[in-house]
C-alpha cells in the first residue's frame, strides 16, 4: 500500500482490482475519498488507497523511463537522463542510491520505488519524470 500523501499526478503505480494488477499513471487524486485515478493501457480506473502498490525501482524500470546506462570501472552503475544522474554501487543493487542534478546531490535517499524516484526527480529538477526521451 502507498500512503495517499506520497502520490502526485504523473506517478507510476500498480492498482489491484479483483485479483488483477494494473500498472499505470496517476491522473487524478480525490483527497476527500482518498481515491486515486490510474490510467492503465485499457482505461482509467479509480482505486482505493489500500489497493495501490508501488513499482519496485530496478534497471528495467529506469530503462522504461528512458535513462541511459553506463557501467563504471569500479563496478558501480550510473544511469542518466539529461543532467540528472543516479548511481548504484553494483549491477542490480538498488539498496544504496546516490543521485544528483546540477549542485543538488543526495546520498542514500529513501528511494526504493518508481514513484519515490519520480518525486525526488520533480523536487530536484522541477519537471516530472516521465517515459519521454530527453
Amino acid at each position: 500500500m502507498i500512503k495517499f500523501s506520497d502520490l502526485k499526478i504523473g506517478d507510476f503505480v500498480k492498482g489491484e482490482y479483483e485479483g488483477k494488477m494494473w500498472e499505470g499513471e496517476v491522473t487524478s487524486l480525490n483527497g476527500d475519498e482518498k481515491q486515486v485515478c490510474v490510467e492503465t493501457d485499457v482505461q482509467e480506473f479509480w482505486f482505493e488507497q489500500e489497493h495501490l502498490y508501488p513499482i519496485d525501482l530496478n534497471e528495467e524500470q529506469l530503462l522504461k523511463l528512458n535513462f541511459s546506462k553506463h557501467q563504471n570501472e569500479d563496478g558501480s552503475v550510473k544511469y542518466s537522463k539529461g543532467a540528472f544522474r543516479l548511481v548504484i554501487p553494483k549491477q542490480g543493487d538498488f539498496s544504496e542510491i546516490e543521485m544528483w542534478y546540477r549542485e543538488d546531490k543526495r546520498h542514500h535517499p529513501n528511494v526504493h520505488f518508481v514513484h519515490q524516484l519520480q518525486n525526488h526527480y520533480l523536487d530536484m529538477t522541477k519537471v516530472h519524470l516521465t517515459e519521454e526521451v530527453m
